[in-house]
């Protein structure tokens, strides 16, 4: 009987999971979407503005219009099956991108297990985007032009061989 062993270098985990709440416009709106997040995760949320300077949509660049919410480590898993139970651990396969991070939408934060609806903050859907690495990657990044291996990258397959292993997930 022999153990295989499992390089450690080889384990993949989350770099981050940013939550965006777009509102699109500033003001009253805006407020109600940080308040959820607050309440939803425990830390200050960031607003987001406007970068273009086209004013297709009649709005000047810099203009508040979202807020996110970037999470690592221990946040990151605890939100991530929240985040999961509040789609009824069921993803699509198309979710997942060449590099091995995925991106879903939730359409109402009610879904979440354990909160209520409250008149005072309304119904905002967000969208959960996850980013995942394996060690060392932020060393590659640092070092200017170097690129990362094909062997340390992380696929799309193995991505959603890692979410169905860690969080029970029914892929579809």
């Amino acid at each position: 009987m022999s153990e295989e062993k499992i390089n450690p270098m080889r384990e993949i985990r989350i770099h981050k999971i940013v939550i965006n709440i777009g509102c699109g416009e500033a003001g009253e709106k805006l407020d109600r979407a940080k308040k959820l997040l607050m309440g939803l995760v425990g830390k200050e949320s960031v607003c987001v503005t406007k970068t273009s300077s086209r004013t297709t949509f009649g709005m000047p660049k810099g203009r508040a219009i979202g807020v996110k919410l970037i999470l690592r480590r221990a946040e990151a898993m605890d939100f991530l099956k929240k985040a999961f139970e509040s789609v009824d651990n069921k993803i699509k396969k198309t979710i997942f991108d060449k590099q091995g991070g995925f991106s879903f939408g939730i359409k109402e934060h009610i879904s979440f297990p354990g909160v209520r609806y409250d008149p005072s903050i309304g119904i905002y859907g967000m969208d959960v985007c996850v980013s995942l690495e394996r060690r060392g990657y932020r060393v590659m990044r640092k070092r200017g032009g170097n690129k990362i291996s094909k062997k340390h990258r992380i696929t799309s397959d193995e991505a959603l061989g890692w979410v169905q292993n860690n969080f029970n997930v029914k892929i579809e």
